[in-house]
């Protein structure tokens, strides 16, 4: 703002209440200021590029009223940067791009621009303060109201400052958590997704069904998904990638063996811990938070004793 002083520019610090969603108070002051039709959401932990919101602006045609970035990271050193890229290019990608396809909602609100008068004729940005998953409730009223949305040319290059691989995991078990209550058929079709599951179940068909060696199959299968979870990776990478071949083996490995058990556990458990604060998820994705409890000190002892 000091360096260019000619541009009308305000800074909002600290939010207002209008729902359970953190994310939709912090950025209902600036929304309600806001002066013209394009609204941009860019989370905290994304490294935009110069080119980034001119290219989001230029896929905003007539039709549309959203563009979305496809989640993806940036080069970083570590295995657990490694991990986050190997899922975020294989199967994130892999979901979002077949999603779009197929017309099915895949938007994740790390990094969109909105139609701000499309908003406002839904009720604006608190009227989705009730949901958790805002960016799924705010994609479905767009599209319940005819418009169209599109992904950006550009993926979303997140930086957060945390990368370690429970941090990352307990994140993707609360992104489950959010699918199943959203979407109930989830339960059943989400695990159909995974390459050892369903290399297992196809194993199985193709040795009663066609007396195949269920082993020879089920290594032909992980190969030929292996194979093109790298080819899809390097597309999305658009480059060369920041780590050798050998620790892509290890980190898809990891995902593909881990993935069905953090869905399992979003399952056994389906409070959601997001920072500081828990919350409930009824079935169609509101939310409501759980009160903290606080323990004092006489009581601590007792407990310990």
């Amino acid at each position: 703002m000091t360096k260019y002083p000619q541009v009308d520019a305000t800074l909002y610090m600290g939010g207002s209440k209008v729902g359970v969603n953190p994310k939709i108070n912090n950025m209902q002051p600036g929304y309600s200021a806001a002066k013209h039709e394009l609204i941009m959401i860019s989370d905290s932990g994304i490294k935009m590029k110069n080119d980034t919101l001119l290219d989001m602006v230029n896929n905003m045609t007539e039709k549309y009223a959203l563009v979305h970035q496809m989640p993806f990271t940036c080069d970083r050193e570590g295995f657990a940067a490694t991990f986050e890229k190997v899922f975020f290019g294989t199967v994130q990608s892999r979901i979002y791009l077949s999603a779009d396809l197929l017309g099915i909602n895949c938007h994740t609100g790390m990094s969109c621009l909105l139609r701000k008068s499309v908003i406002d004729e839904l009720g604006g940005l608190r009227a989705f303060g009730c949901y958790l998953a805002e960016d799924f409730f705010i994609a479905k009223a767009i599209r319940d109201k005819g418009w169209k949305m599109r992904i950006s040319n550009q993926p979303a290059m997140q930086n957060s400052g945390i990368c370690d691989i429970s941090s990352f995991q307990e994140r993707l078990i609360r992104w489950a958590k959010l699918r199943v209550a959203m979407v109930p058929t989830t339960i059943l079709l989400e695990p159909l997704s995974e390459c050892m599951v369903l290399g297992a179940l196809a194993s199985w068909s193709a040795a009663i069904l066609f007396n195949w060696d269920p082993l020879v199959f089920y290594l032909v299968h992980v190969l030929t998904w292996f194979l093109s979870d790298w080819i899809l990776l390097t597309i999305v990478q658009n480059g060369s990638l920041s780590f050798h071949k050998f620790e892509f083996v290890v980190g898809w490995l990891l995902r593909e063996i881990s993935g069905p058990y953090l869905f399992l556990h979003a399952l056994w458990n389906p409070a959601i811990r997001w920072r500081r604060r828990t919350y409930k998820l009824q079935w169609g994705g509101i939310a409501y938070e759980l009160p903290s409890v606080k323990i004092n000190l006489s009581t601590k002892r007792l407990l310990l004793s």
